[in-house]
C-alpha cells in the first residue's frame, strides 16, 4: 500500500494548476476588472471583484461577480479531475480563487435573503476546505 493513499476512501484532494499571472497582477495593484477582462477564467479576479463590490455596498453586483468566479472555478475543478465532491485544499494557493468566490457567493446570497443558496454554498465551502471556511469567515 502506498503511503499517500487515502485511507478514508474519499476522493483525493483536487489541486488546480497554477495560473500565476492574474495573482501577480492583482498583488501588484492591477484593477480587478482589468485582470478579469484579460483572464476571464480566473476565479481569483472575479472573487476580488465580488469582495470589492460587497465592501462598496453593491451586494447584487457582488453576487453576480461571485457567481461568475464560482462557475469558472467549477469548470477548472472538473478539468482537473474533480467529480463533484471531495477536498479542495485552501493550502494549495491556486485553489483560493475558487474558494474565495464560493465564500463571496454565500455571503452575498445571505445578504439578499437567499437562505437556501447561503446554506448550500456555506456547506460546500466547509466540505471543500474547513480551513478556507474558517479563514474567510
Amino acid at each position: 500500500m502506498a503511503i499517500h493513499e487515502n485511507l478514508l476512501g474519499g476522493p483525493p484532494p483536487t489541486r488546480l494548476p497554477d495560473d500565476p499571472e492574474p495573482r501577480e497582477l492583482l498583488a501588484g495593484g492591477a484593477a480587478p476588472a482589468d485582470v478579469a477582462a484579460k483572464y476571464p477564467s480566473s476565479s481569483l479576479a472575479w472573487a476580488q471583484l465580488a469582495d470589492d463590490a460587497f465592501e462598496g455596498g453593491r451586494v447584487v453586483e457582488s453576487y453576480a461577480y461571485a457567481r461568475t468566479g464560482y462557475h469558472r472555478g467549477l469548470d477548472a475543478l472538473r478539468r482537473s479531475g474533480w467529480k463533484g465532491h471531495g477536498p479542495v485544499p485552501w493550502e494549495h494557493e491556486p485553489n483560493r480563487g475558487f474558494l474565495r468566490a464560493l465564500h463571496a457567493l454565500a455571503r452575498a446570497a445571505g445578504s439578499i435573503g437567499e437562505q437556501a443558496e447561503f446554506e448550500r454554498c456555506s456547506e460546500f465551502l466547509r466540505d471543500s476546505s474547513p480551513l478556507a471556511a474558517d479563514t474567510l469567515s
